[in-house]
């Protein structure tokens, strides 16, 4: 566990090679190395100080890891109604059915699930409420947009490299997202990886933004869709390329259940393909926070929608 100070941890070189967009991450060993785990029970301003110096703080063991594979058998025996899980197995255990799920049954019940009540409550139980709270100094207000994910093995889905604060330009800069592994997700099972000291790469970017934006209408600076950024918002697809490009390295992990990690809305980061020896499905959700007194993204008062733009 990590204490106040963080050293630069080791060089990490997965037993896999770790794959994002066709881009083989562990070509060079150097611009591979490990997130440091940090100890919830160092308190909330030791917590908040490598936040800020490192851009991110990954909780071990944050929440009950019991209650977290419980959520995750919940929404994966949902799931199976489309398909996805093999027949008679454990839903907690997310076993990949090896064949073609009803895709569109699939997607109707994901978006009822993240408009549950008990979708809500995962993401509002007590302990990360009472945390957040302490955290942004006053009362933390949670995003109603709530995104929750699922990667199948054996497919090429990654996501790019980008930065939040891309998709959230229309309230307060002072963000924080929590992204939360539901069920344990070791390395090859393509959990985030963080690009190294990257907060400041990514405020320069923003502050770069701004400078070229001025003779944008206000609804087109805050899409990640205007004509000064990439497709989508990205920053790369071509994550080997990042590290190079900034003299640094992604950052991988095994995480656990009942982790969480927590990072800037400027920290760049992105995943890798899921390519679990075991068959498992990844699950994870990402879910944004801040004072409830700073402006607020009008656009994130709704439930996340498959292909909502944002």
């Amino acid at each position: 566990m990590s204490s106040l100070a963080l050293d630069r941890g080791p060089t990490q070189v997965p037993a896999i090679d770790l794959v994002a967009n066709g881009k083989i991450l562990s070509t060079v060993p150097n611009r591979l190395g490990a997130l440091e785990p940090t100890d919830p029970s160092i308190g909330v301003e030791a917590i908040r100080r490598l936040y800020h110096e490192h851009g991110y703080v990954w909780l071990k063991r944050f929440l009950d890891p019991v209650a977290v594979n419980a959520f995750r058998g919940w929404v994966f025996a949902h799931l199976a109604r489309g398909g996805l899980i093999a027949p008679g197995s454990d839903p907690m255990m997310g076993l990949f059915a090896n064949a073609v799920p009803d895709k569109s049954q699939v997607d109707r019940i994901l978006m009822s699930l993240v408009r549950s009540v008990a979708f809500e409550g995962f993401c509002a139980q007590r302990r990360l409420a009472q945390f957040m709270d302490e955290f942004l100094s006053g009362i933390s207000y949670l995003h109603k947009r709530k995104i929750m994910r699922f990667t199948q093995p054996g497919t090429t889905t990654a996501t790019p490299a980008h930065y939040d604060l891309v998709y959230l330009r229309g309230g307060t800069s002072r963000l924080v997202t929590a992204w939360i592994p539901i069920g344990d997700t070791p390395v090859d099972m393509g959990g985030l990886v963080y690009l190294e000291g990257s907060h400041a790469i990514g405020a320069r970017m923003e502050e770069a933004f701004a400078r070229k934006s001025q003779d944008l209408s206000a609804e087109e600076r805050i899409s990640a869709f205007n004509r000064n950024m990439t497709e989508g918002g990205w920053v790369s697809k071509d994550l080997p390329e990042m590290a190079e490009r900034f003299d640094t390295r992604w950052l991988i992990a095994d995480y656990e259940a009942g982790d969480v990690v927590l990072h800037s809305p400027y920290m760049i980061h992105a995943s890798t393909t899921n390519q679990s020896a075991s068959n498992r499905i990844r699950l994870s959700t990402d879910i944004r926070y801040q004072n409830v007194d700073d402006e607020i993204d009008a656009r994130w008062s709704n439930h996340w929608s498959l292909g909502d733009m944002l």
